[in-house]
């Protein structure tokens, strides 16, 4: 129990948690420690005991000022002031009174304290483990969704590659189809209008022989022959004029030509470029270099024909071989390089004569065997390639005996009246020669037009092919006649020459050459190969020129046939493009 009075005034009060005054009265030291250990203890306990905290304490007794000096109150009765001295005796005995029940009662709020502290510690802790548990749930639950729709979007991933796989494989197969029916068709087309051509040619021949039967019965009659005659003249004689006229203007077409490449001649040698007459003088001389160079040593010499012999007689049968598998391409080339470049190397005339033999050997092979299947000029394209790159020399070798065998048609131009080095021809027989044609036949005759329009389409077949072939990437540049820029020079070139391209060898090369490569060039050159495909297009259908009467490929049974391929050829890479 406890017994509040009237605080007392101080000068200067500070509080303190240790000691304490009531109103100037000096409490139990026991009572105030156990308080003041209590206000630390907690304080739920420190307001309750709220005289203690309330008080104004000092930090020593010494610092406690002494009580103002009290009024001297007179009582007014001896029992007066005797109430007074038992109050105060009374106020006394409480402060100084130790209370067990008081204890406990702190003690039990201190316990109380103590275990509510622990316990909402305990829950505290509690309650985090089980938020950190459920986060690391939710996180598994959550990785778990996000693996399967993973899974699910990959299945879907899987399922559109392999329809989009499926999906190419049906249009590319269908591509196939229509590209092997567009063949079918091309090669039914050319085969009816051959046998129309065929037909027409035969039925000519026929009335060439009826109107000779009849021209010999008319020899009879003196009149006839004479009108005849004088009708014979006036044909040849307008014949003439207008062959005079367009052998002129061929002339002045050629001459400015001429004039043309003369001012452009230095721009040409600085940037390397070589005209049609550069390329086939400089394939003349080393032709003519190689025959009487070292194919005269070799030959005049027996040991070396003996050897150089030996390496040809191994050389042709081999690629005679040659079969559409690639095993059997990469081993007749290893073998004719090893007989080509042995371990120890050959002298130089008989590996250049050796040259000379592959080149012809190859060359043979083109006019046998691509003249009845176009296929079969794959494997002789890839072996040429293939020695072009390995063998020195060759390039040059093979490019010379090209020009030996097919003319001026590789470069393409025409042969000129005189030879490289610039010496006449010694005979007609020397430059028809030089320019391709062969004799055929017990007589020695010389081979048809048709004979020599279709082996030069099977040298030529290989030649575009090579130009067209990918480099290996191992592998340096073949040189420039055999890289695909000249395919591009070949056409512009051939467009250049009206001349040639009214003969029915332009025409028939043409053919092979939008065959081997037309399509693919659309690829390089764009929009200047299409311009270059209708300029053709017009000189087959419309006229070189727009002259009707002088299209590509001439009047001939041969060039007229030539003539409907190219077009056939332009319409085909026209549409490719336009698909």
């Amino acid at each position: 129990m406890r017994f509040g009075l009237t605080r007392s005034p101080s000068p200067s009060p500070v509080r303190q948690s240790k000691r304490s005054s009531t109103f100037g009265l000096q409490s139990d030291s026991e009572s105030s420690s156990e308080e003041n250990h209590d206000a630390t203890e907690s304080d739920t306990e420190s307001s309750l005991s709220s005289s203690s905290s309330d008080s104004f304490c000092y930090r020593d007794e010494s610092e406690i000022p002494l009580p103002p000096p009290r009024p001297r109150r007179e009582f007014s009765s001896p029992a007066e002031q005797r109430y007074v001295e038992e109050t105060l005796a009374s106020i006394r005995l409480s402060i100084r009174h130790h209370d067990p029940y008081e204890e406990w009662e702190k003690q039990t709020r201190k316990d109380a304290f103590r275990t509510a502290r622990r316990e909402q510690r305990d829950a505290q802790s509690e309650h985090r483990a089980r938020h950190s548990q459920r986060h690391a749930q939710e996180i598994a639950r959550l990785n778990r969704v996000h693996e399967a729709q993973l899974a699910d979007v990959q299945r879907q991933l899987a399922t559109l590659q392999m329809k989009q796989q499926s999906d190419i494989d049906k249009y590319v197969q269908q591509w196939k189809e229509r590209d092997r029916k567009q063949r079918d068709r091309i090669e039914s087309t050319i085969k009816k209008e051959e046998d129309s051509l065929r037909a027409r040619l035969e039925a000519e021949h026929r009335a060439r022989e009826e109107e000779e039967r009849k021209q010999k019965e008319a020899e009879e009659k003196q009149r006839a022959e004479e009108e005849k005659k004088r009708q014979e003249d006036e044909a040849k004689r307008k014949k003439q004029q207008e062959d005079d006229a367009e052998a002129k203007r061929l002339d002045e077409i050629e001459q400015k030509r001429k004039e043309q490449l003369q001012a452009e001649e230095a721009g040409r040698r600085q940037m390397g470029v070589t005209t049609a007459e550069d390329d086939w003088s400089e394939a003349r001389k080393v032709l003519k270099n190689l025959k009487a160079g070292p194919m005269k040593t070799v030959k005049g010499t027996k040991e070396l024909k003996s050897q150089w012999s030996a390496i040809r007689r191994q050389i042709t049968p081999k690629i005679g071989q040659l079969t559409q598998d690639s095993e059997s391409v990469n081993r007749i080339t290893t073998q004719i390089t090893a007989l080509i470049q042995p371990m120890s190397p050959l002298p130089e005339p008989i590996y250049l004569a050796s040259l000379s033999s592959l080149s012809k050997a190859i060359l043979l092979q083109a006019e046998t065997e691509v003249t009845a299947e176009k296929r079969s000029a794959i494997p002789l394209a890839l072996v040429t390639s293939h020695f072009l790159a390995t063998l020195p020399h060759f390039p040059d070798v093979f490019f010379a005996k090209l020009v030996q065998r097919a003319g001026g048609w590789p470069i393409p131009s025409a042969v000129p009246s005189r030879d490289a080095d610039g010496t006449p021809w010694a005979g007609e027989d020397a430059r028809t020669k030089a320019m391709g044609y062969r004799n055929s036949g017990a007589n020695g005759e010389r081979e048809t037009a048709g004979e020599y329009v279709t082996r030069v389409a099977g040298l030529m077949r290989v030649y575009f092919l090579v130009m067209v072939a990918p480099t290996p990437p191992d592998r340096a540049p073949p040189p420039r006649m055999y890289q695909l820029p000249r395919f591009w020079a070949y056409f512009a070139r051939m467009l250049g020459q009206p001349r040639l391209l009214e003969t029915a060898v332009a025409a028939q090369v043409l053919h092979v050459a939008l065959d081997v490569g037309g399509a693919e060039a659309v690829n390089v050159w764009g929009a200047q190969w299409v311009k270059l495909l209708e300029l053709l297009y017009e000189g087959a259908t419309k006229g070189i020129a727009g002259a009707g009467e002088r299209l590509i490929g001439g009047q001939s049974a041969e060039g007229k046939a030539a003539r409907v391929r190219v077009q056939l050829d332009v319409e085909r890479i026209m549409q490719a493009i336009q698909g």
